[in-house]
């Protein structure tokens, strides 16, 4: 089977940060596979949108803090390879998926944690892990950590914290999958205006201004601002960039 075009596989692509970074992929030239938790609709609208820009798409349910579900994932997302993109397997992965959970350290629940730990840090290891025979010799995995790994704001105890597990295991991949050309980087955005944890950032005026206050560039972040930054890291302008926490932020907390 001849593999004309390279796929990516992002999760959590239906909107927001995946949804940018899908379309950056798509806009360099790279089929896309999504995939999304329960907003079928959205992921099938942002399938579309690939389509429009002639690259073609698909879009697969997946809840990634359900470790258990993954070799059924994985079944699927073979068999559309092979239907979709007429290939048998894929080049870049990207572990978008994410929740955020604010909660001061010392009112976290064990619920809140576990939550957190499933998705952000034990769905990304074995989901990445499950890619591996799927996953071509010289791809690429890009992982996502947070400007808050670096700096603190209370409030974001647990979920900075598998971040931090997200930047160390970042570095074990890239030098346990170096030698099949495997290249794995995490980027690190700051505070960017989605709906991610309620849309705070982009609905609350004065958080808003109180983030740009303290970012280099003076504003709080776009998605526009890190799809591309994805879309360099599965490029082959990046083929010497392995190991590496690229922090998109605008310069928080300098």
């Amino acid at each position: 089977m001849e593999q004309h075009t390279k796929i990516a596989l992002v999760t959590g692509g239906s909107r927001g940060l995946g949804k940018n970074m899908a379309v950056s992929l798509a806009e360099s030239g790279i089929d896309i596979l999504l995939t999304y938790n329960s907003r079928q609709q959205d992921a099938l609208d942002t399938v579309k949108e690939i389509q429009t820009l002639g690259r073609k798409a698909a879009a697969l349910q997946l809840n990634s803090g359900d470790t258990k579900s993954f070799d059924h994932f994985f079944t699927g997302v073979s068999k559309t390879i092979v239907e979709t993109f007429n290939a048998e397997k894929f080049d870049f992965l990207v572990n978008n998926a994410g929740i955020g959970i604010h909660a001061a350290f010392a009112e976290t629940t064990e619920a809140q944690f576990d939550e957190l730990l499933n998705i952000q840090f034990k769905g990304v290891f074995f989901l990445t892990q499950k890619a591996l025979p799927l996953l071509n010799d010289g791809g690429a995995i890009v992982n996502v950590s947070t400007g808050l790994a670096r700096f603190s704001t209370p409030g974001y105890a647990a979920y900075a914290a598998m971040k931090g597990a997200i930047e160390t295991l970042t570095k074990y991949q890239a030098k346990e999958l170096g030698s099949r050309g495997i290249r794995v980087n995490a980027i690190a955005p700051g505070a960017i205006e989605t709906d991610f944890g309620g849309g705070a950032i982009r609905d609350n005026e004065q958080l808003n201004q109180q983030l740009a206050s303290v970012t280099a560039l003076g504003r709080v972040g776009l998605p526009d601002d890190i799809g591309g930054v994805v879309a360099f890291l599965c490029s082959d302008n990046a083929r010497w960039v392995t190991a590496q926490r690229l922090e998109a932020s605008g310069g928080m907390f300098l």
